[in-house]
């Protein structure tokens, strides 16, 4: 797998990338089971790079990714996507209620990622 490096530290991934989000929000979702054989599959491949989010659930795919990786941790990198306003209650899209991108909901979203 040919890789990429990232930013001026020189983070490198994998040239591919996987994309969690059907996994677990959205084009219907996917067994547990069947998701974290596809990311298996992908890291077996060679891929080091997932993408994930905190509004795919909220949290259902980032919980998802990292039940896939448990024991691979050092073998990965792991893209996610935080600052939404997240509606307590409700559907899919419909709890999106916009953006927060104040320190401390980013610092509350990243926490809660881990």
């Amino acid at each position: 797998m040919k890789t990429r490096y990232l930013g001026k530290e020189k983070f490198q991934v994998s040239a591919l990338g996987l994309g969690c989000m059907g996994m677990s929000f959205a084009y219907g979702g996917a067994e547990t089971s069947q998701a974290i054989n596809t990311i298996h599959a992908a890291m077996d491949m060679g891929v080091t790079f997932l993408d994930t989010a905190e509004v795919y659930g909220p949290f259902d795919n980032e919980v998802l990714v990292g039940k896939a990786i448990k024991g691979f941790r050092d073998k990965v990198q792991i893209a996610t996507k935080f600052g939404f306003r997240i509606l307590p209650t409700g559907q899919g899209l419909e709890r999106m209620a916009g953006v927060d991108s104040r320190p401390a909901h980013i610092r509350e979203s990243v926490e809660r990622s881990l």
